[in-house]
Parts: structure tokens; sequence; C-alpha cells
């Protein structure tokens, strides 16, 4: 058949809808005619790329109005063992109590009037790191109100080793000339020592700046001043010294191989005002803290960007409900602690229990690692145990998990599909149990 009898024969819109009319009555009529005549013209530009043909029009419409009827942002069983799963929203959240209806956002309930929104995570952050604290929508957001607010018209000094490039593209030197501060950097890519700053300083000097490596490492013959050294520095001539501290520890880790600064320990070092993340080792939403001297975070609130990079109403929510189970040290009540936490010997009972429960799949426990991830905790692992299954075909093994729902996202080495149930909640289990069944009865 011809290009011209294949176009020819391509239904009318009107035909299309009568032969769809009883089983899409539940969608609106203009959104079905907009997907028919999508579906059409997509039909005609594979006839005139002489492509194979695709689904009949029908199924076009079909397919379409269920995808848009079914949520893209969905559940999915994280067992790659990366805790902060970045591609998977970071930090897990656990069961969410959002507040429905109205709220008292920005409603001082006492006394009968306008409040500010951010007294519901203020109190917590002041309690939790013994300084006042404000947040916006991420740390990049937070890293520029930062700047925006204490360097604009002057220079900020960043050692050389420290201007780094971390997530999809955001790089401390572009925010930084979007900030409109000055970047004076110091130092060389691998050394860079405190009379380096000390030189450096002019009258246009407006912050001391120290940058956590969260996501890499310099290792061999380095050396930085240490923070200390640099807060005196800032004292002595009057300047404030911020650090961007990225993933946000407030819980010491070492005990579970997770050996990060805590904030806590940049405040007591001198440090006037850092910045983390609110998704990252603290386990809660995308958010941006900023804490520290009283009068800096008083400026930065007043900066009209505040404003601009605030958080909502369902973002205040999670975080505050994750900022009291730290405080109150109920480290189980914040997922990314609780994974992190687990021991390697109870991963491996976890492991062992479940493949018992799998008769015909060919998999064993063996030793691994997990990771931290979320740019955070480089070159640092933690050992786990992990189930290595072997599949006919492990490529299409791991997409029919990624399409099945929930989606299970596993990982591949060395040609065995792997599973690690540091990162997948007990409650969880039951569901894994049944995609592991499926793999069983695949061969």
């Amino acid at each position: 058949m011809s290009d011209t009898q294949k176009l020819r024969e391509l239904p009318a819109v009107h035909e299309v809808l009568e032969q769809l009319a009883p089983s899409l009555a539940r969608y609106p009529r203009a959104l079905v005619v907009a997907e028919v005549r999508r579906a059409i013209d997509a039909a005609r530009g594979e006839i005139l790329a002489g492509s194979a043909a695709g689904p009949a029009i029908a199924a076009r419409v079909e397919r379409a109005l269920a995808d848009l009827e079914r949520p893209s942002l969905r559940r999915v069983i994280n067992a790659t063992g990366v805790v902060l799963h970045t591609n998977l929203g970071r930090a897990a959240l656990g069961p969410l109590s959002i507040v429905p209806g109205y709220c008292n956002l920005e409603y001082d309930l006492a006394a009968g009037h306008r409040g500010q929104r951010d007294v519901h995570t203020g109190i917590l952050l002041e309690h939790l790191l013994g300084v006042p604290a404000i947040a916006v929508n991420n740390n990049a957001a937070a890293v520029f109100l930062a700047l925006h607010e204490l360097a604009a018209g002057g220079e900020a000094i960043v050692s050389r080793g420290e201007l780094i490039e971390i997530g999809d593209g955001f790089r401390i030197p572009d925010i930084m000339a979007r900030s409109g501060a000055a970047l004076r950097e110091v130092g060389t890519t691998n050394r860079t020592r405190i009379d380096d700053y000390r030189a450096a300083i002019s009258d246009r000097t407006r912050l001391l700046m120290r940058v956590h490596p969260s996501n890499f490492r310099i290792s061999g013959f380095t050396a930085r001043p240490d923070l200390r050294e640099l807060a005196a520095l800032g004292r002595e001539r009057g300047i404030p010294v911020y650090e961007d501290l990225g993933s946000g520890c407030v819980v010491d880790l070492r005990a579970f191989g997770i050996n990060e600064p805590l904030v806590s320990d940049s405040l007591s070092a001198g440090v006037d005002l850092v910045s983390f993340s609110g998704d990252k080792l603290l386990g809660g939403p995308q958010a941006g803290i900023l804490a520290g001297r009283h009068e800096l975070v008083a400026r930065l609130r007043r900066n009209p960007l505040f404003r601009a990079l605030r958080l909502d109403k369902l973002t205040y929510q999670v975080l505050e409900q994750t900022l009291r189970s730290l405080l109150l040290e109920r480290w189980d009540e914040v997922p990314a602690l609780a994974m992190l936490r687990q021991s390697a010997a109870q991963i491996r009972q976890r492991a062992l229990s479940l493949v018992a429960r799998v008769p015909g799949l060919r998999a064993e426990v063996v030793a691994g690692e997990s990771v931290t991830g979320g740019g955070a905790t480089p070159q640092q692992s933690m050992a786990t145990w992990l189930i290595a299954v072997e599949c006919g075909d492990v490529v299409e093994a791991e997409r029919s998990l990624r399409a099945g729902d929930p989606p299970v996202i596993a990982r591949i080495a060395d040609g065995r599909l792997i599973f690690d149930l540091r990162t997948v909640f007990r409650a969880e289990e039951e569901t894994l149990l049944t995609a592991l069944h499926g793999l069983a009865s695949e061969g």
C-alpha cells in the first residue's frame, strides 16, 4: 500500500470519537478531541517518515489518556543501597501527616493576627543548633541568598580547592557571579594556607567563604587552614566567615561509618554562618538551612530574595516533623538515619530470610557495600549484604522490575541483579518478595 493510500485511510476525528465514546465518557470531551487529533497527527508523521506503523489510533488515544490520569510522581522501592539517591528524591520520607484544609502558616493563633511562616521550624532549629536559623527552598538558594546579602558589590574570598561543581551544573563561581559578589581566589587547588586569606583581604572584602567538598575528595599533598584559624582571622578583621556544609549532618554518625563534619562543630569553631541541605543527612525534604549569628540571620531574613526563595506550607510541615524527630532523638522516625544506622548483620539476616521464602530463585547473599549518596561522604561506604540474583536476561529483568507497580529499582553488577535491603523499608519486603517470585518463575 502506498503512502498516499495509508494517509487516506486515516480516520476522521469524529469517527474515532464515536468508536471511543462508551469507554472514554469519564474524560472531558475537549481533552479527548485534543488527544485524538494528536494521535492522528503522530500517525500521519510516521507514514510520511516511512517508519513502521504504530498502534491503532484508538489504542493511542486510550493509552495517552490513561497516562494523563496516572500520577507521574510515584512511590518506588529503592533496592540500590544508595541511601540519599538523588534520582529517587534523596532522603526517603516516612509516613506524612499533612494538615488538610487551612492551617496557621502565617497566622499567630495566640495573638490573633498575622504571623511569620518560619516560626514553625525556627524554634526547632535553634534548639538543635543553638543559634537562629531560617529555611529556603534548597541549599543552592541558601548559598545564593548568603552571597547576595553579605557580599554583593564586594569580594568573597574562597580557596581554589573549594570552587566545586555539584548537582546539575551548580558551580560556586557561577552562583557567586549571579549574586553580585566578586570571587577572589586564594591558594592552589590542593594547598591553601591561612596567610593566603590574610594577604587577599582588602577594603573590598565582604566575606571569607569555606565550602565543604561534600561530593569529592582531594588526597595526597593537601592542606587548608583549620576552621578555627579562619574564624579567628574573620574576627580579627571584622569580616564574617561563612561555611557551606552541603550535607547537613546534625547527628554524629561516625560509629556507623559516616565521617561528615557536624553543623554544631562548625558553629563551635566560630563560623558566623553556615548553610546546608534539608534532604541529605538531615533526612528531611528539599530545603536549604541558614544558621548562625543573630544579626546575620536577621539580615538574610530581611533580604527581598528571602520571600522569593521561601518554603511552601507542605515543605514546612515535613521539615517541622523531621526536625522534631531529630530534636527528640527519635532516629528511627527519620528513614535516612534509620537506614544509615542499620548494621551489616541486621541486613544479612533480612536478606537470608527473604531469599529463603523464594524457592527456585537462583540467588545468593554476598558481602557488599552501601553508599550514602546525594553528594555526601564521597569515598566512604558501609558494609552490607546483597541479594545477587542470576537471571536469564539480566537487562530485561531489571527493566521489568522498573515497569512494575510499584517500580523496583535494583542494579546490575557482574552480570547479576543486585538488591541491597539497607534502602528497602521493612514494610516493602512483601512487595519485593512478589517481585523476586516473578524473577524465579522467569528462570
